[in-house]
């Protein structure tokens, strides 16, 4: 059962996780590579900063973006900005998604993402914590897969998990944690059933395309190859 108002606490407590840590580094550490291919560490700030008014959008009953090279524009426009001003960005940003998850609302309502998607009002918090949680991993700056909340990382595999599930490119899958949680996954795709396993940290990983799955254990055929997200 899903809490929007406990995660939209969620999504703060992780804002202001990645802001502290941001807030070591310095101008010349915000145009070094972050771990996503082509983008800077500002990259990622920038990108954090206009998801969450893309998400205020969402829920206010707008288009999240105006376009996909609306979207890529404003990201490479804030990205060269000095620390400072990424800062406050992703602070006053992440405000206003706060202010606009306050306010009162149908949370079981329909909404509309990215390219069609759609999905219920009170799933979008989650996504929101999903983004700040991933990016801050993505800045390489010590916060690792391993430092998320347990809580959240089962979540995120379940929910990517059903978002590949019956996926024409991907086997039949079972996905088992070390600690005995299980998933499964794929289904449209020829071979299998395969399954999967390892940490939750891993599995996380090789689901949202943060690890290669060298790490995982594999059983009934190849680790599958995953389409991107």
């Amino acid at each position: 059962m899903i809490d929007h108002a406990d995660d939209l606490a969620s999504v703060q407590a992780a804002t202001e996780r990645l802001l502290n840590a941001a807030a070591a580094l310095d101008n010349a550490a915000v145009t070094q590579s972050s771990r996503l291919p082509g983008w800077t560490r500002g990259h990622v700030l920038a990108h954090l900063a206009r998801n969450a008014d893309a998400l205020v959008n969402v829920l206010e009953g707008r288009p999240m973006y105006a376009s996909a090279e609306a979207r890529d524009a404003d990201i490479e426009r804030d990205a060269p900005r000095p620390l400072d001003t990424h800062l406050a960005d992703v602070r006053e940003s992440a405000e206003r998604f706060r202010a606009a998850g306050a306010a009162p609302a149908d949370w079981s309502r329909e909404v509309e993402l990215r390219n069609g998607v759609t999905d219920r009002a009170e799933r979008v918090p989650f996504r929101r914590w999903v983004e700040v949680a991933l990016h801050h991993v993505d800045l390489g700056i010590g916060y690792e897969l391993e430092d998320l909340p347990a809580d959240f990382t089962e979540r995120e595999i379940a929910f990517l998990a059903a978002r590949f599930d019956g996926h024409r490119d991907v086997p039949p899958t079972a996905l088992a944690t070390d600690d005995g949680r299980t998933w499964t996954t794929g289904g449209g795709a020829d071979g299998g059933p395969v399954t999967v396993g390892g940490t939750a940290a891993d599995l996380l990983g090789w689901l949202a395309g943060r690890r290669d799955g060298a790490a995982l254990t594999v059983k009934g055929g190849a680790l599958p190859s995953l389409p991107p997200l």
